[in-house]
């Protein structure tokens, strides 16, 4: 029983790697981006033992080079959709039935494998595929996934460790089964990490899965699965079936052996998810976990107290690395009057540094947005503050998709708190900022609170401790992930649990044990040793 094994030690955290001038590292990257620039791989379906092929071709392309494709890939078909959720409970037999120790193997290894070679093979994916700069690259496609791999091993030992009391001539167990069914796990194109983890924290727990990456990065999502098939992981434990969310969603979301759903992308397709499940519920054979991590408007709120070059340096950083695509990028700020020009000087003087290209060039700094889709809905926002009354771009504003789908880093200052800038997610390198009057940070607090639906991420800049407490107080459910004199992102495994609430979703805490603990069902048991065989009992004898 799981409750008796070993447990494992607490791990550390994957070391990042700085690629410098002259390095090896720097080197080996370099040649690993020029041979996958140089071909263009197939990329089939997982399904079972089988590398299945639809002929239903889709294309994974550079976004800042998007004439250049990296790779074609098989679209499910619904026999396809249907033959992984047939293919997940044959392995689930299996698998269930695994050892932990011999599941920690495999994803041990993976961990190692991911630390050595294959380190640059995901990097260089990511790079290309996701126009991440080597180190947005390094942080997640490596040490972030590696880090993932480790940790949920370390969870999951921990709850197996859980057991409860057991009185003289009894033995309490606590068996921490898989769940009943398979799990579906929908990733985003953002984070090699995230698609990386969201099959794999329930496969860890002894579930088969349903995996559906993001269509614009599946080179990623393709090295993703040899490498765990390199690791040992037996067919049919992750199927891995590209196509449309819609496509792929209306038929697994529906079967009845769904036992759960790990998502993370947009609040509007996992409210959607939510309402298919509850609207099919009588179906199901048990009731679907939904753990879901959405969108953000994440804040930044700077007291007259703060230091002016640490406030530049993380909104620069917060707004702006990887090209805004993150659902914890800084995206609006609160900044008081007083310090405005001080900090709009530092911040023109960090922006004018910045450079937007090819990332094989590692002086750039940011990369292209994913696709024409984000390109044309990221600008028609900087389109709509340059016409109004309300706001003014101070810096950037400039953008271009003939070659890939470049937008400059892109400051708006607003008038009005509830500028569309200011309640909308942007996803995409854009940062609005309010001036507000410094004997008003209260007021600004609570407005800060009030206007996004979002609970995601968010910091606070002061150096005086009550302003902090204040702001820890009013801003309690504003953000799942709270920052004191740091930028808004940058969460790391088992030192800053992810995830938020309101419309930003479950906030169950990927890099937790709070997210491995939704992925496993308990069943307890009690052995007597000695059992009655009398029904009577004591009060019942005569006088």
């Amino acid at each position: 029983m799981e409750g008796n094994m070993q447990r494992i030690q607490v791990p550390t955290n994957e070391p990042v790697l700085e690629y410098r001038p002259g390095s090896k590292e720097r080197e080996k990257i370099k040649e690993t981006l020029k041979k996958m620039q140089g071909e263009t791989v197939e990329i089939p379906m997982f399904i079972g033992r089988e590398e299945v092929r639809s002929g239903d071709i889709g294309e994974d392309v550079m976004p800042h080079n998007f004439r250049h494709v990296l790779a074609r890939y098989h679209k499910a078909q619904e026999r396809h959709i249907k033959m992984a959720c047939a293919k997940a409970l044959e392995a689930k037999k299996d698998w269930e039935n695994t050892t932990f120790e011999e599941r920690a193997r495999i994803f041990s290894k993976a961990a190692d494998l991911l630390a050595g070679e294959w380190r640059y093979i995901l990097n260089a994916a990511t790079m290309l595929s996701q126009s991440k700069t080597i180190h947005q690259a390094e942080i997640d496609s490596a040490c972030e996934l590696i880090d993932f791999f480790r940790f949920n091993l370390y969870f999951l030992s921990e709850i197996y460790s859980i057991q409860p009391i057991s009185p003289k001539g009894v033995k309490n167990t606590m068996e921490y089964r898989p769940l009943e069914g398979f799990v579906f796990a929908v990733t985003p194109f953002n984070f090699t990490s995230i698609a990386g983890n969201l099959p794999t924290a329930p496969a860890i727990a002894g579930n088969t899965v349903i995996w559906k990456p993001a269509s614009s990065a599946m080179l990623a999502a393709y090295y993703i699965m040899r490498l765990l098939k390199e690791a040992g992981l037996p067919d049919g434990v992750i199927n891995m079936v590209p196509g449309s969310g819609g496509s792929v969603g209306d038929i697994v979301l529906v079967d009845e052996n769904l036992a759960g759903a790990h998502f993370t992308g947009s609040t509007g397709v996992f409210r959607k998810m939510w309402r298919t499940i509850g609207e099919n519920i009588s179906r199901y054979k048990t009731y679907p976990r939904l753990v879901g991590e959405t969108g953000g408007k994440d804040f930044v709120v700077a007291h007259p107290s703060a230091d002016i070059d640490e406030l530049a340096t993380a909104l620069t950083r917060g707004a702006f690395e990887y090209q805004g695509q993150k659902c914890s990028a800084a995206s609006r700020a609160y900044i008081p009057q007083g310090m405005w020009e001080r900090l709009k000087a530092r911040l023109e003087e960090d922006l004018s540094k910045i450079k937007v290209g090819d990332i094989s060039d590692f002086t750039n700094f940011m990369g292209a947005v994913i696709d024409k889709a984000a390109f044309d809905k990221i600008t028609s926002y900087i389109e709509f503050a340059k016409a109004s009354s309300e706001a003014k771009i101070i810096f950037g504003g400039g953008y271009s998709d003939e070659v890939g789908y470049f937008i400059e880093p892109t400051v708006i200052l607003t008038t009005n708190p509830h500028f569309k800038t200011m309640e909308e997610e942007i996803f995409g390198p854009v940062l609005t900022i309010y001036l507000y009057e410094d004997n008003k940070y209260s007021e600004v607090l609570e407005l800060c609170d009030k206007t996004s639906i979002y609970a995601l991420t968010g910091s606070i800049f002061a150096h005086d401790k009550k302003a902090i407490q204040e702001a820890l107080a009013k801003l309690r459910h504003a953000a799942g992930n709270f920052y004191i004199n740091d930028k808004p992102t940058g969460a790391i495994v088992g030192q800053q649990p992810f995830g938020g609430s309101r419309a930003s979703g479950t906030n169950d805490k990927a890099g937790s044990m709070f997210n491995l603990i939704r992925w496993v069902s308990i069943r307890t048991i009690k052995e007597t040793f000695a059992p009655p065989t009398d029904f009577r009992y004591p009060f019942m004898s005569a006088e």
